[in-house]
């Protein structure tokens, strides 16, 4: 399938080579505040956030404490930090809640006092049909995938804009430009995600702090995609590792570039890559209901 081009870009990447080496680490001891990362996408971005030399911040609900039916808890993705020789915090926070994003920033700024790096990636879907999504569930989504992020960069924007320093990077998906009608709720999410994005870059410009958007164009295998729908076949999907480089290079652009949505293939094109993000719409086809 033909790769489509972002509409919401304003201009192209800057053409710059990432390459992360152990002699060469681009986030060498920043520190990054992942949320949704105790699997799937936002558990690779915390690895290679640390193989980068950041020290992270990792969160999300599923923690040994309150474990979920999905594989994963923020201390195991803690764990494999510090294998990498980087510090980690893991912290439970439910991004639904104000008083726990609020802890979440306060711990953070207490044990680094900084946050150079926040990911918002935490995010839910509930395929439904429109006419038949309760609004419960339809709060559910935008309070999980939009006012999540919103709570959690004013938590953190007092501090980044007193040390006139910080990037945010948002975590958004080919849903918020393509049509599936399942998939209502979660598209309509990302679209006011990516829109968030272009506003709070060009707002935050003048403090110097970048605010960034990846759309992510393929299908991932993540641990929730393959419990939730058992009957997929997952063979030809991506790996979440397909996704965290992007964020990585996004993380190292420089502050002036901000308010921009990129794909993985913008990025891959930028950092000289010659492989193709794989088109996923027609994968996620396959949750049409029958």
């Amino acid at each position: 399938m033909r790769r489509r081009t972002s509409r919401l870009t304003h201009r192209r990447p800057p053409s710059i080579i990432l390459r992360v080496t152990p002699q060469a680490r681009p986030l060498e001891d920043q520190v990054a505040v992942v949320t949704g990362a105790s699997r799937g996408i936002g558990r690779q971005i915390a690895i290679d956030f640390a193989k980068a030399g950041a020290h992270v911040v990792v969160t999300a609900r599923s923690s040994e404490n309150a474990p979920s039916r999905l594989p994963g808890t923020i201390e195991a993705t803690a764990r494999q930090v510090e294998a990498l020789g980087r510090q980690a915090l893991a912290i439970p926070v439910d991004v639904t809640k104000e008083e726990d994003i609020q802890q979440m920033a306060e711990r953070t700024l207490k044990e680094f006092g900084r946050c150079d790096i926040l990911v918002n990636n935490a995010a839910i879907s509930a395929p439904a049909p429109f006419h038949e999504t309760p609004l419960k569930r339809w709060d559910l989504v935008m309070n999980v995938n939009l006012r999540g992020p919103v709570m959690c960069m004013q938590a953190f924007l007092p501090s980044m804009i007193e040390r006139k320093s910080g990037r945010i990077i948002n975590i958004s998906s080919i849903l918020a430009e393509e049509v599936i009608p399942p998939m209502v709720s979660y598209s309509v999410s990302k679209v006011a995600l990516e829109k968030l994005t272009q506003y709070a870059g060009q707002e935050l410009k003048q403090h110097g702090l970048p605010v960034n958007c990846l759309r992510i164009e393929m299908s991932i295998a993540t641990e929730g995609w393959m419990y939730r729908n058992p009957g997929m076949d997952f063979s030809d999907w991506e790996k979440p590792a397909a996704a965290s480089e992007a964020p990585l290079w996004i993380a190292t652009q420089p502050v002036d570039w901000t308010g921009n949505v990129v794909t993985i293939a913008d990025a891959r094109q930028a950092m000289g890559k010659a492989a193709e993000a794989k088109a996923g719409v027609e994968d996620l086809r396959q949750l049409r209901p029958q």
